[in-house]
């Protein structure tokens, strides 16, 4: 029996992936080698927010399974690859993930699939990295199989745009390839982009989430440089933003988190690194963005000096440790590395998050918000989530210190 698509990777791209053709009438399968993710879809329990329950168990009703059984790969007229390219514990490239994937595919490819990467890496991946090893049991990309690149651009939590109205960029091996790939995704995609090639279409990606990481930075820099200048940076955001033209509105915070934005940019920089060139204003937002949570300790620092308390022994309390507000994602969080710079200086740190899971380094969350609130000595807004009564927090925390600048009032302080 032949299927139109196998996604291999049914994470927080996989998942939305296979709803999407799914919902255009395609006939959708999953590979996985979490035992975790094949009980979870089977009992109709979704793992990923973007896609609840309810809707997991609609693609349920209409055949979509999750297997650990490599064999399903052979029957895919399309296979997608959506595994994760994170870091090594050196902080470089990770593409384990993606090696691993593409040794199974080709144990059990067939003339005519089409090969589709998602995972986001940096340019030469596809060719240099994926085509070898599909093509090490006598199959010719171009020739025996269609090997394409698509960047995912998923962005968890965003209810505006998802997988159909999000233009999607596709490229080729060949251009027989980049017009397979094409005609795949505008059956459930709106508008498709069709780039020069592979390594075009991975450096795309790696820009457009570079280009936030720099912007991100750049503000982060002027709130600091606000602050020692005893300037009110969300003022000055606030009127900048109302320029109509060559103007766009970033938010200082206190760090870069989640699966791209900061880990996206080190991609970029290592294969510079490898080629020789030296990318000056991304390493120049690396220092800032990674600098930032040891500025929110530094602040944190100070507003308990202004109330004679040491920060050795403060009781702080952190409000969101998610990398983004609403998604229960931890992954790279800046608040972890905010939460574990203060307890290394000694201070009382407990934090409490509506959204995300525990964090095993963190130990417990506080389990009465209220309580802490009123008692511990600053309290720190970190992701500003829906589930917080933003106003609640100013009045009832003794003191509140505001990096997300959302909280109303004169008596908060912020970043």
């Amino acid at each position: 029996m032949s299927v139109d698509l196998v996604v291999v990777g049914i994470g927080y791209v996989g998942l939305p992936l296979a709803e999407a053709a799914g919902t255009a009438g395609l006939a959708v399968l999953g590979y996985d080698i979490s035992s975790f993710v094949v009980a979870e879809v089977a009992a109709g329990r979704s793992h990923v927010p973007d896609v609840p329950s309810n809707r997991l168990r609609a693609m349920r009703a209409k055949g979509f399974t999750v297997t650990m059984d490599p064999g399903v790969l052979s029957t895919a007229q399309t296979i997608v690859l959506c595994v994760p390219t994170g870091l090594n514990s050196d902080g470089r490239p990770d593409l384990a993930a993606v090696r691993a994937a593409a040794e199974t595919v080709a144990e059990q490819l067939r003339p005519g699939t089409l090969v589709v990467l998602e995972s986001t890496s940096f340019p030469g991946t596809t060719d240099e990295i994926v085509r070898p090893i599909l093509e090490k049991h006598g199959l010719t990309a171009g020739v025996d199989f269609a090997l394409a690149y698509s960047p995912e651009r998923v962005d968890p939590g965003n209810i505006r745009f998802g997988v159909r109205n999000t233009p999607k960029v596709v490229s080729g091996h060949t251009p027989s390839c980049a017009r397979r790939c094409a005609e795949f995704y505008g059956r459930f995609v709106d508008t498709v982009v069709v780039a020069r090639g592979t390594r075009e279409a991975e450096m795309a990606k790696l820009l457009e989430n570079t280009y936030r990481y720099v912007n991100i930075a750049l503000v982060n820099e002027i709130a600091i440089f606000c602050d020692r200048l005893g300037v009110d940076v969300w003022d000055v955001l606030h009127c900048a933003a109302t320029k109509p033209f060559g103007f766009m509105p970033f938010s200082p915070g206190p760090g870069v988190g989640g699966h791209c934005i900061p880990v996206d940019p080190k991609y970029l920089l290592d294969k510079a690194e490898r080629e020789g060139a030296e990318l000056g204003i991304v390493r120049a937002a690396r220092s800032v963005d990674d600098g930032m949570p040891e500025h929110v300790v530094e602040r944190v620092t100070r507003l308990l000096a202004e109330i004679a308390k040491p920060l050795p022994g403060a009781k702080v309390l952190l409000l969101g440790v998610a990398y983004k507000p609403d998604v229960p994602d931890t992954r790279e969080s800046s608040a972890i590395r905010v939460a574990v710079r203060l307890r290394a200086l000694g201070a009382d740190v407990s934090y409490h998050d509506p959204v995300a899971l525990a964090v095993p380094e963190l130990g417990p969350p506080v389990s009465d918000l209220e309580t802490a609130l009123w008692t511990a000595d600053v309290t720190v807004l970190l992701v500003p989530h829906r589930a917080y009564q933003l106003s609640r927090l100013a009045s009832t925390a003794r003191l509140l210190f505001d990096t997300t600048g959302q909280v109303p009032g004169e008596e908060v302080v912020r970043l």
